[in-house]
């Protein structure tokens, strides 16, 4: 199957090609076409799945159909998310394909932690709209934007909405949502909270599941290092030469980390480049194109980036640092070992990582063989 089949804009699918998106993950298989004919969905599935274009792509698309001049204030879809680093996050993917209409549709972020007057100026013209719910109600309130025209609101990761406090703020939300609208929600998990509001505010909803991460870490060949802090850098560019890596990814925990290891990697004339927040989404755009076209060997990249990097057959990552929870570390080699194929997990473990490695050894279900390095001679690289 393949994104042309499913009747999204022709400018979407230009974008996509150009963006060397060749075909759509399950979850985009079956949501996409689902949110065209109206269908309120409930989509069960892991960060990393594909699951914000499975929404962006059909939301866009519809938007641009629509007939009819809005209301200025009164925006069209209503994006809801737990966290800022999410809506940042989301923003960047609506309008890396918005922009690609001849008269792009305007998006825009909003949350808390930053002064709200900025915020309440740019709502004129907004057509899709993403929102933590306490900013959204303050903003609501103000008379800086109106509810009463959305046509799709999705709430993506559900599940930490509900959980995080946000239910009372939720049913206000609601509250102020047209009864005729679409319903969208995406969760990771299928708990009590996004059943219960499952049944509240999904009409006769289609629901699928897509298999979490840890079902297809089996696929992946892992193994540990054990190396000390000053022999990392040494240890990675003797593994990408050693092993005639064309094609890795690897994970560091900082913005400032990332930009040291690819420092590093190219004064030693090993092509890499670096993908974080602090890059322009322009530049990442390109970079990650380079990257699964196989024309740059080595990208490094942090977990907050790492959300939208999705390659099929990526032979290999490396965890140069480990990643604070056991969940993100899954999602990390989860990057490898895709559509059935095999691929290999490196991970350099100090000796203060130790501990948390054990950890999530056991959340991820799976030991890890180890290989020592002390004994590696590592001079010239």
């Amino acid at each position: 199957m393949s994104f042309s089949s499913f009747g999204l804009s022709p400018f979407l699918l230009q974008a996509l090609a150009e963006m060397n998106y060749e075909r759509p993950y399950p979850i985009q298989e079956i949501a996409i076409p689902a949110i065209l004919t109206g269908k309120d969905v409930l989509g069960i599935a892991p960060t990393g799945s594909g699951k914000t274009a499975s929404y962006v792509l059909p939301v866009l698309t519809q938007l641009s159909m629509s007939k009819g001049e809005t209301r200025n204030r009164h925006i069209q879809s209503l994006i809801l998310v737990p966290t800022r680093e999410l809506a940042i996050q989301v923003e960047e993917v609506f309008k890396t394909f918005a922009r690609s209409f001849p008269n792009p549709l305007k998006v825009k972020a909003v949350y808390g932690g930053v002064s709200i007057n900025p915020q309440m100026k740019a709502m004129m013209g907004v057509a899709v709209l993403i929102a933590t719910p306490g900013r959204l109600i303050e903003l609501a309130e103000s008379n800086a934007v109106h509810l009463s025209a959305v046509k799709s609101v999705v709430l993506d990761e559900a599940d930490k909405l509900l959980n995080l406090g946000f239910q009372e703020e939720m049913q206000r939300i609601i509250g102020w949502l047209p009864e005729k609208r679409q319903n969208l929600l995406f969760s990771a998990t299928l708990n009590d909270k996004v059943s219960e509001v499952k049944q509240i505010l999904l009409r006769d909803p289609l629901v699928l599941k897509i298999e979490t991460e840890a079902d297809s870490v089996e696929l992946i060949q892992q193994t540990a290092y054990r190396v000390s802090d000053a022999r990392k850098g040494p240890l990675l560019r003797y593994l990408i030469r050693s092993r005639k890596m064309k094609q890795v990814l690897v994970f560091t925990s900082s913005t400032f980390k990332a930009d040291q290891v690819v420092e590093k990697l190219r004064k030693n004339n090993i092509d890499a480049q670096a993908i974080h927040s602090k890059k322009s989404q322009d530049a990442r755009n390109k970079v990650l194109r380079n990257f699964k076209a196989g024309h740059l060997k080595v990208l490094v990249a942090t977990d907050l980036i790492s959300r939208g990097i999705d390659i099929e057959f990526l032979p290999f990552v490396i965890n140069y640092e480990l990643p604070r929870s056991p969940k993100d570390y899954v999602h990390r080699i989860g990057r490898t070992g895709r559509a059935e194929s095999t691929g290999e997990a490196l991970t350099f473990v100090t000796p203060e990582d130790e501990h948390h490695f054990k950890i999530i050894q056991k959340k991820m279900g799976k030991q890890v063989p180890f290989e020592e390095t002390d004994g590696l001679d590592l001079n010239g690289y």
